[in-house]
């Protein structure tokens, strides 16, 4: 059973930085495509970003591609997202998920979800 726990959240102001992390547990990191996903209250999960087995090919959403920066360390078998000029509109929990083929934006392809972790950025 595959198991993802993300890190990295927290309180930050408006123009700054942060680091999430999603280490994966109980599988061969190698073989998954990950993704990184994220829900405002009272909004449906949205994708932000994604990265292929090798980290050969990433995507991003527009909403944040230029500020946010997908990559993978199988060897540590963790995913990073560093996110960079945030905005009080990046407030959201954010998910981290996997799955065995190769990566999509579509939220109910990925077969293992994260927890979560809160990103709150203040004006």
């Amino acid at each position: 059973q595959v198991h993802l726990v993300e890190s990295g959240g927290g309180l930050v102001q408006a123009g700054g930085s942060l680091r999430l992390t999603c280490a994966v547990f109980g599988g061969t990191m190698s073989r998954y495509a990950m993704g990184w996903f994220r829900q405002a209250p009272g909004k449906e999960r949205e994708f932000v970003a994604a990265i292929s087995w090798s980290g050969g090919y990433t995507s991003h959403s527009d909403s944040v591609k230029g500020r946010f920066t997908n990559s993978r360390e199988n060897a540590k078998s963790t995913v990073y997202l560093q996110m960079n000029s945030l905005k009080p509109e990046d407030t959201a929990v954010y998910y981290c998920g996997a799955k065995s083929t190769g990566p999509t934006t579509v939220r109910t392809m990925y077969d293992y979800w994260g927890q979560g972790t809160q990103v709150t950025v203040s004006a």
